[in-house]
């Protein structure tokens, strides 16, 4: 597949005291036609920082940015209008209804029949009853439909997509998780996409990139990054011999809680079958048994402590 965009050693630093903070440490990654790719991290990974690189609002300290296999600072004009932004963190003039939002947009892009294209795209999104609201009366999650609609209406080839459904409903979020794979479907749309909802980047994602401290930590499909981490919970309720299966799981050195009479044990994945047969043998039965296996927000939130860990160590030195 054709790449879309293709981003080599990028890199930002910004003037402090007692040196230079490097927001973003050389990363290089690519977006191919089509393809939806998530980029992840904690606040202040350098997430915000690379979008802003991405779309020319900031200048990086070094590195290069290429889209549709020409230079971004060359071709700056001509890739934009293919191009497209979405964030719940922007702000449009307080005055302006929702419907000049979008005819101003529309007008820049030089979108043609653009009152269809508004009128459709705010059905889809279900802001069409808010068209002649001004913008500083919308809810957070009106706001962020609103610029969700912005961010489709001149049929970009790629789009930026920073938290699309945060502050929404979920039934909204849902639907807008729909039209996004729909538009990827039917008109191949590349997307690059920040969240926090680790199952919306598991449901819509193809590849993810996780950065910590402006650098790559980790990047492949989200369900190979969920088996990096092979913990296991194993929830039992056990009506009988339930001290019994307590001394089991001291004598195996098994990491458990217990409520009750049910039990929560982490393990590696690897290991559940000994457990059960151990069960077995110690005849120690149980009538419920809920297995729940690693997914991309256990290995993400893993990646997260090991960041915490080394920041409180550094500190303490």
């Amino acid at each position: 597949m054709q790449n879309i965009l293709e981003v080599k050693n990028l890199t930002k630093k910004f003037k402090s005291k007692p040196g230079d903070f490097t927001a973003v440490d050389n990363i290089s990654f690519n977006i191919a036609d089509g393809e939806i790719f998530g980029l992840l991290g904690k606040n202040g990974a350098g997430k915000t920082t690379t979008i802003q690189m991405l779309l020319g609002m900031m200048q990086p300290t070094s590195g290069t940015v290429t889209y549709f296999g020409k230079n971004f600072n060359d071709n700056r004009e001509e890739i934009l209008k293919n191009t497209n932004f979405s964030s719940t963190y922007i702000s449009m003039p307080w005055f302006f209804t929702v419907w000049e939002i979008l005819d101003v947009f529309a007008r820049l892009y030089e979108v043609k029949d653009r009152k269809k294209r508004i009128t459709k795209l705010a059905e889809e999104f279900e802001i069409d009853h808010l068209l002649k609201k001004e913008f500083y009366m919308l809810s957070a999650g009106e706001k962020t439909r609103l610029f969700m609609a912005k961010a489709f209406l001149n049929y970009p080839k790629i789009i930026l997509l920073d938290e699309p459904t945060a502050s929404l409903d979920v039934d909204i979020a849902m639907k807008i998780r729909e039209f996004l794979k729909k538009e990827k479907k039917e008109y191949n749309v590349s997307m690059l996409l920040t969240s926090h909802n680790m199952n919306e980047v598991e449901e819509l994602c193809d590849r993810v990139m996780i950065i910590k401290n402006g650098k790559i930590v980790d990047e492949d499909k989200p369900e190979n990054l969920a088996k990096k981490f092979s913990k296991a919970t194993v929830e039992l309720l056990i009506l009988e011999h339930d001290e019994k299966a307590k001394m089991l799981f001291d004598r195996e050195k098994l990491t458990f809680k217990k409520n009750k009479l049910r039990f929560f044990i982490e393990l590696d994945e690897k290991n559940i079958s000994n457990l059960l047969m151990n069960l077995a043998k110690e005849k120690i039965t149980y009538t419920e048994i809920l297995i729940n296996k690693p997914d991309l927000e256990d290995y993400f939130l893993e990646v997260v402590k090991t960041e915490d860990q080394e920041r409180n160590k550094n500190e303490l030195e």
